[in-house]
Parts: C-alpha cells; structure tokens; sequence
C-alpha cells in the first residue's frame, strides 16, 4: 500500500484524488465532502491492512450498494495487492510441474478441486490464481508481452471440475437433492469465485504494462445507467429491470417538480393593465391566468424486434411504472405489424411475462417477422386511427431500420401533425443513423429524434421531454 502511494505526484492524498476521479468517470457520484471523510478515514486505518481501507473507503465514498462492484473493480486497480509478479518464497503452495519443467495440468486440476472443496481456501487460491497468471497467462500482444485470463484458464478449465468439487463436499447418492442442489450451487460460486480471482489478478498485471486508467475503461464493471442497451449482456440487462423503480422515482420526482412550476400560469395582459389603473401604472402588479393543469396522454409506438429487445423492455417498463403520471397510457408494439399490448402492463405483471404475452398473443408480425417501420405506421393508422389526438404525447422507441422497405414518411408525418408533442427515442449512437438500411435521416426530417442508448440517457431524454 505504502509503494503504490509513492507512485502518485503527490503521495497518498494525490493518490486518493486519482481513485475519486476514476469513481467519477465509470458514473459513481462522489463530491468533496465525500472526499475529505475518505482522506479521514484513511489516517485511522491501518494502510497495510488492505481489506479493512477498502471497506472504510466504501463506506465514505459509496451512497448506493448498486456501485459497490464498479467501486471493486477501480479499488483493485488503484490499490493493487501486489506490484509486479509476486515472490514465489512468500507462497504457501506451489502449482504442481512435470519433470520436464512444465505445469503439471492433470495434478493442477486435482489441486484446484480440492481447494475449491475447502471450507476458506481463500489466500492459497489467491496464489494459485497469480502463479497461473504467471505461468501460463502470459503471451505476445501487438505492443509487447502482457497478460490474459483465458489463456492461464484455457488448460485447466476449472468450470468442469464440479463433480470432483461435489465429492470432496461428501456429496454421495445418500444426500437429498436439496442438499445436492445447495451443494451444486455453492460449488458453482466458488468455481466463479475463482475465476474472477484469476480475472483480477490479469488486469492487476495489464495494469502495470499499460496503466490502470485505460485498463479501467473495459475491465471495470460499468453502472447499469451507463450499459449499452443493444450491446447489454443478460446480467446488465438484469441489473438494469432492477433499477427500473428508483428510475421511476426520479423522473417522477422531477416531473412533480415541473408542474409545481408551472402552476402559476401566463400573465394575463388585460387583468395586469386594468389592475395598474388605480395607480396611474406605477407600479403594475402583475396578474397571472389560472393554469388549468391535467396530466397529459401518452401514446407508446415501439419495436420489439429482436434487434432492439433491451432497449424497448427497459423503456416499456420504464413508462408502465411512470403510468400514474398521465391520465392514460396506450401502449402499441410492432415488428412489421402493430398492435395495442397495454392490457398485458399492469402493476403486478413481471416484464417477461408481459413480453412472452406480446409475442404469442398479439398480433405485431404480420409477413415474415422482420422490422418494416413503414408497414408497422400503415398497420397503426388504419387500426387504431383514434390513438392519436391533440391532447396525445406520442413517442416512437426503435433504431429505425427499415431492411430497405419504404419508411412511410406521410404516415408518420401525419402523426406528427396531430399529436401535441411527438418524438422519436433511438438506442442505435447518432453516427450510425442513416447507415446501411437505416432511415432515421429520413425520419428526422419529420420529427425530433433523440439518442437514447443507456438507462441514464433515456432518462435525461425522458424527463425533459415528457409533458406536465
């Protein structure tokens, strides 16, 4: 711990200040006073105590568990357990090598399973891990020798090693299958555990080559606002659904906001002027029209093909727990066909549910099951030509690929002109709109669209938007 501050400009606190900065940058918010708590924090701990100053930085640092895993991940970067490749005199175990020299893989893999067995192998795996790092992770990138997980886990595949770990667990043909399947759980973990071990010990190595700031920028686990809805792996995605509430609240909160503002209505110049009159004009009071506030409808046009699945599941489910903001919500799903889903949102149905709903019981495919934007409008304005009003806010969630079929510019334009705010939220980054089969150039002449392609953009995007 002492070496790594003295690698920093300016000692221990320089150091500090660069790991806040990196909390800052991969979404975590940490402000001055958070700060200073942390630089306290450390002058009581024992700095060669590396767990207990990762716990007392969390807890100074952290105001949401949600960032603990991004928190980690930096930490192992900016206070790594060791610098350089560990000396192999200070381990208490030693990865077994052929009389040839080479690693032993037969014998390792027996050794792993019977650590992986053991009640708290905690500290022999840790030196498992960097020997294996060590000995078999190293190979030749374009910019010189570094470091790579796969490679040191690519032999000995350790996630086959679950029935030796289930019969060192004294798992027999005896145990009941609740116990077995406590057991396979917990063995699952600990394979998991150690794989992530191995994972760290990587970047901690890449980190020393390359620097921990480029590093930090993919190996460090990203705030599920931050994930790339078409690019989000089923744990994010996952994460994301789990966020869908506190979301919820905050657009609603900032919405409530918004019309607490806006209840004081225009001026109204004729009541202000004959109010002046009394006084000669000097001074003129002015007097404000009674707003005469409702929540407004919200109409929902969305895409729920395959392609773009993250982005509308996360978005639908967004806007079914904003529901109570607006008088009414009409939710329409398409592929190439449209149809009204609302009925399969309620407060208590689960996203999956609602979505395996759509698929099988509505009708959104109508030919072959790819995106047509253009037939999609067509099927939505000949079914339901009502759906839309003056008092409607109408948003339109997809990436706007056609597959080159004609995107029904008029359709769309007449939906447009009725609606009272209409606007298009697209997952896809803006430098891709208009590329390949894309049309969203052509629908920007129509109506407004916006890039939407994390949880914490379409937040922004959605709060600003909506009406109140």
């Amino acid at each position: 711990m002492n070496e790594t501050a003295l690698t920093a400009p300016h000692g221990m606190p320089g150091h500090l200040v660069g790991f806040v900065e990196a909390l800052r940058a991969r979404g975590v918010p940490v402000g001055p006073s958070e700060t200073v708590d942390a630089g306290r924090v450390l002058t009581v701990l024992d700095l060669l105590d590396r767990e207990a100053v990762r716990e007392g930085l969390a807890c100074s640092l952290l105001r949401r568990t949600t960032h603990r895993a991004t928190f980690d991940g930096l930490f192992d970067l900016w206070f790594p357990v060791a610098l350089g490749e560990r000396d192999p005199a200070d381990d208490d175990i030693e990865i077994p090598h052929t009389p040839a020299g080479d690693v032993d893989i037969p014998a390792l893999r027996e050794m792993l399973a019977e650590l992986l067995a053991m009640e708290d192998p905690g500290r022999q795996l840790e030196q498992i891990a960097a020997q294996l790092v060590e000995q078999l992770g190293q190979y030749q990138s374009a910019r010189g020798p570094s470091f790579s997980a796969y490679q040191a886990l690519k032999e000995v595949q350790p996630q086959t090693l679950l029935a030796k770990i289930l019969a060192g667990l004294a798992i027999g043909p005896d145990t009941s299958p609740f116990e077995t399947e406590v057991a396979r759980r917990a063995a699952r973990q600990r394979i998991d555990g150690f794989r992530a071990t191995v994972e760290a010990e990587t970047r901690r190595r890449v980190a020393e080559r390359i620097g921990r700031e480029r590093v930090a920028t993919y190996g460090v686990a990203r705030q599920a606002e931050d994930v790339d809805f078409l690019r989000a792996s089923e744990r994010e995605l996952a994460e994301l659904r789990r966020s869908t509430q506190r979301l919820a609240r905050v657009l609603a909160s900032r919405m409530a906001v918004r019309r607490k503002h806006s209840r004081r209505g225009e001026i109204d110049l004729r009541r202000t002027l004959r109010k002046s009159m009394s006084t000669g004009g000097v001074p003129i009071d002015l007097v404000n029209r009674k707003p005469h506030p409702g929540r407004p409808e919200l109409v929902l046009l969305c895409d729920v093909s395959g392609s773009v699945a993250g982005f509308s599941n996360f978005t639908l489910l967004l806007v079914s727990a904003l529901r109570e903001q607006f008088s009414r919500v009409r939710i329409f799903a398409f592929v190439d066909n449209t149809d009204e889903v609302t009925r399969f949102f309620t407060p208590d149905t689960q996203l999956d549910q609602a979505m395996t709903a759509i698929m099988t019981e509505s009708d959104v495919v109508g030919y072959d099951g790819h995106s047509d934007y253009g037939g999609a409008l067509s099927s939505f304005v000949r079914e339901f030509p009502d759906a839309v009003t003056s008092r409607s806010s109408l948003l339109v969630l997809g990436d706007a690929r056609t597959n080159y079929r004609d995107p029904q510019l008029d359709t769309l334009r007449s939906l447009v002109g009725t609606a009272k705010h209409a606007h298009w939220l697209n997952p896809e980054p803006r430098t891709q709109w208009g590329s390949g089969d894309s049309a969203a150039e052509r629908y920007l002449e129509v109506i407004e669209m916006h890039e939407c392609r994390s949880a914490r953009q379409l937040t922004e995007v959605v709060s600003r938007l909506l009406p109140v």
